[in-house]
């Protein structure tokens, strides 16, 4: 099958397959570190049910539409190029979207957006195993998977099908994160593992894949989020974004590239 994105050099998949467990975040935050080690990078919010990257990058404004091929131009945000469905839907109406529906919207995110040349394109995934993750597996040439997880056993049991689901369709996985691993005190540095810790690395493991690091619970992240404004971007010297970061650069060695800052 043709690579229907032949100008992107990487098309790396953000997936958790458990729900809540800071997916989303992490994209966004992957994206703009990728974009701070000097890479071109662009962010598709394949969350086609509950897309959340207009939010989380702060695209606050309606895509443009080429005069000439009539597709949509991403919009910068934090030096990451994004495209969002989540900017063309009515933030109070649910997705009820089936079958062929479901499909085109995937279409309109791969060949109805003008990606140009790009480093890495991240991708996220809804959560889940179904039809949007496979037919993104199927539609481009994807070049790894970053699996995020929480450490509690519930949403390992739901990372470790995701593993497998990239496994059987000939995806590499680039790495597991932890996210929400521990609470990092603000006042003194104590760190509390909350939802217990290690279950991340330990699945990593287990399964021989790498472990790209634990980001903590960092009342930054959350507003961050909230704002528009992706920690890395806004406190680059947090420890949740220090650890985006050397995740970041960990992909970026996995899958050969070695341009830096």
């Amino acid at each position: 099958m043709a690579d229907l994105l032949p100008d992107v050099r990487f098309k790396v998949a953000v997936a958790s397959v458990k729900g809540g467990v800071g997916k989303s975040t992490v994209t966004a935050n992957l994206a703009v570190a990728l974009a701070r080690l000097g890479y071109a990078v662009g962010l598709m919010d394949a969350d086609i049910y509950g897309p959340s990257q207009q939010m989380m990058m702060g695209v606050d404004e309606k895509p443009y539409v080429d005069k000439h091929d009539h597709r949509l131009l991403p919009i910068q945000r934090h030096g990451v190029w994004v495209a969002t469905l989540g900017a063309l839907m009515d933030p109070d109406r649910p997705a009820v979207w089936r079958g062929p529906m479901l499909m085109k919207a995937v279409d309109q995110l791969v060949a109805g957006v003008r990606w140009g040349r790009l480093d890495f394109l991240l991708v996220d995934l809804p959560p889940g195993t179904g039809d949007v993750q496979l037919s993104l597996s199927q539609r481009i040439a994807i070049s790894g998977a970053v699996v995020v997880t929480t450490p509690q056993e519930v949403a390992l049991l739901d990372a470790r099908k995701g593993i497998a689901m990239f496994q059987k369709v000939g995806v590499p996985i680039l790495g597991i994160l932890e996210n929400m691993s521990y609470h990092l005190c603000a006042q003194c540095g104590h760190e509390e593992a909350i939802f217990k810790r290690g279950g991340g690395r330990q699945m990593a493991e287990r399964l021989g894949v790498p472990f790209l690091g634990e980001i903590p619970l960092d009342a930054g992240v959350v507003i961050g989020g909230d704002s528009g404004r992706p920690v890395v971007a806004f406190a680059p010297d947090s420890a949740a974004a220090r650890i985006c970061v050397s995740a970041a650069e960990a992909v970026a060695r996995t899958l050969g590239s070695s341009k830096g800052p």
